[in-house]
């Protein structure tokens, strides 16, 4: 083989290997961004979960306070009619 053969055969392995590195470490760069923005979004679904579920109580009670209000209200109305 002439030089030329070998030395572009060294040139292109190391050009292939220095490729191989580089999309590796690039790929853990982006995996490692991708695992903290999972982290954060995650997060995020955690406490809007935490919300719904404060929302969902709050309103199956509001039919029972609204319940409450209308016989206080008719009390409040006996009340009245009995002052007069």
């Amino acid at each position: 083989m002439s030089e030329t053969i070998i030395t572009a055969l060294i040139t292109g392995g190391l050009a292939l290997v220095g490729v191989i590195f580089t999309n590796y470490s690039s790929n853990r760069k982006i995996e490692q961004q991708l695992d903290k923005k999972q982290a954060v979004t995650d997060t995020k679904i955690d406490e809007l979960t935490r919300e719904v579920r404060e929302h969902n109580n709050f309103a199956r009670r509001m039919p029972v306070v609204e319940e409450q209000i209308k016989v206080i209200n008719h009390r409040i109305d006996d009340l009245e009619k009995r002052g007069n």
